[in-house]
């Protein structure tokens, strides 16, 4: 039986609750392991809970996101603190960067970090993300830098503030000598935002290990395709609806 055509556009009107949230979440760690973008057990994914009070879930720490599911993912405070009981640790350092940039910014609803070798490559150039692509050129001024100041932990607090305060309004950052963030107003939109981080980190990489001069297109012509990629609410929900769809045929046990 064919598959009835999605609708395109979400219902302005849902409201997520905790289990849409979860399954979400636990679908975008399926998705960043299938897609090369896991560094073993660490880095994180995390999204605030709808109520009062800051809540948070992230993975629990241990295990791989191949392996995360709906009812894996933890319940924690503002300091990375379970709010719920786990059989797994949770590693509270390693919410430090998301908890900044969660309760800091209204639009950061889902806070994704990763450790790519095209992302921390690129985080290791003094140039930055270049405009070699039009993907690249759709990230054109929504890509922010944050100088390396050693690993992020809660002896170190005065960071969390430069953090935000590097990000400042956009949805992309490059941690220097670390690694990729992005942030969304939805679990869709934060991982439309490090896909395309993601590739055009890659794109960049290939380009320079050819070792051909590389063609960079004017200001203007940059200007112009980042204007013609406009940003949205919704950003990220119409293929969102169909990487759902691939991991409920190929993993489906992400909704458990």
């Amino acid at each position: 039986m064919a598959l009835p055509p999605p609708p395109i556009r979400p219902d302005p009107s849902h409201q997520p609750s905790e289990q849409d949230l979860r399954e979400d979440l636990a679908c975008a760690y399926r998705l960043l392991a299938q897609f090369g973008m896991t560094d073993l057990v660490y880095t994180h994914l995390s999204v605030r809970i709808p109520g009062e009070g800051h809540r948070f879930l992230v993975n629990p720490y241990g295990l791989l996101f191949e392996e995360i599911t709906a009812s894996s993912l933890v319940a924690v405070d503002a300091e990375g603190e379970p709010l719920q009981h786990t059989e797994w640790p949770v590693n509270p350092a390693g919410f430090v960067i998301h908890s900044a940039v969660h309760r800091a910014v209204s639009r950061a609803q889902c806070v994704m970090h990763t450790h790519t070798l095209a992302g921390m490559t690129v985080a290791a150039q003094a140039g930055g993300l270049l405009p070699l692509n039009q993907m690249n050129m759709e990230l054109h001024d929504r890509v922010a830098m944050h100088e390396y100041e050693g690993i992020a932990a809660d002896d170190n607090l005065s960071e969390r503030e430069r953090i935000v305060r590097d990000l400042g309004d956009k949805p992309c950052l490059i941690l220097r000598n670390h690694g990729l963030l992005t942030i969304g107003r939805t679990v869709a939109e934060a991982f439309y935002w490090m896909y395309y981080l993601e590739q055009s980190c890659r794109i960049q990489v290939a380009a320079q290990s050819t070792g051909a001069a590389l063609s960079m297109p004017s200001p203007e012509m940059v200007a112009r395709v980042r204007e013609q990629a406009q940003d949205s609410p919704v950003k990220g929900w119409l293929p969102w609806q169909a990487l759902k769809r691939k991991m409920d045929r190929e993993q489906p046990g992400y909704r458990a």
